[in-house]
């Protein structure tokens, strides 16, 4: 599953590596403001590219509501849906029958723009959480469906089984984000894709050589501590560790 996301790259490099703009200029600042680790139960808001205006950055708040969620009543849904999930994830074997999800499937697909995202490894009942970003540290796109709730975007983070690499990581769910090969990116926000067709983009395997995973800071699970800071993506040796990867 991926909880935890990381966006430190300014809103002008997304524009021009995704060829869109801000829909809003005056919110550049606060998107230009780095997020080291966005915890997704948190609720943060981050920037997605909708099917409907792919043309554009717009805010999403992750975490996907059904779209006959009142906005006033969001916050409460959230501290419900908590128990399963947050809709933070999304299964893609799911994804045209389940009851949120098919109403988002063809018409509201989105990519979330990330610079890497964090996965747990499960060793004697104790969690380690792995960084993963591409090795040109270049954005990743992964994909996404959202509904409207109101004024507001929710989006969530679809998964499918696990490549051998992140089989290796994730040890125990044995599952992944889905990441977009960047030829594909635009044919994901197609309006005229069939079910055959996000089917096989979904299917399609990111290339596990151009990414690099390591372990990092445990605080990262912690709700005590602050770890929204740079050093959260340092690379942290555990000996216990050592014969992975």
């Amino acid at each position: 599953m991926c909880f935890h996301t990381s966006q430190t790259k300014k809103v002008v490099e997304l524009e021009h590596r995704f060829n869109v703009n801000l829909y809003d200029d005056e919110l550049r600042d606060d998107f230009d403001i780095p997020s080291y680790h966005l915890n997704g139960f948190d609720h943060p808001k981050m920037l997605v590219i909708p099917q409907e205006e792919p043309s554009i950055l717009t805010i999403g708040r992750w975490g996907i509501a059904p779209s006959k969620t009142l906005p006033e009543n969001l916050s409460n849904y959230y501290k419900d849906a908590v128990r399963y999930g947050g809709g933070l994830n999304a299964q893609s074997e799911k994804l045209f029958n389940h009851f949120i999800y098919k109403h988002s499937a063809l018409t509201r697909r989105c990519i979330i723009p990330v610079t890497g995202f964090y996965e747990p490894h499960e060793y004697k009942s104790k969690k380690y959480p792995y960084y993963i970003h591409r090795t040109d540290n270049e954005a990743l796109a992964l994909a996404g469906l959202y509904t409207h709730i109101g004024e507001y975007v929710t989006f969530t983070i679809l998964t499918k089984d696990a490549s051998p690499m992140f089989a290796e990581i994730h040890n125990k769910r044995k599952r992944q984000p889905i990441i977009l090969k960047q030829e594909f990116e635009k044919e994901w926000l197609r309006d005229d894709l069939n079910e055959n067709g996000i089917k096989e983009l979904i299917n399609l395997q990111f290339n596990d050589e151009e990414l690099e995973a390591y372990t990092v800071s445990r605080d990262l699970f912690s709700p005590k501590i602050i770890s929204d800071i740079k050093s959260i993506t340092n690379n942290i040796k555990y000996p216990e560790l050592a014969t992975l990867f």
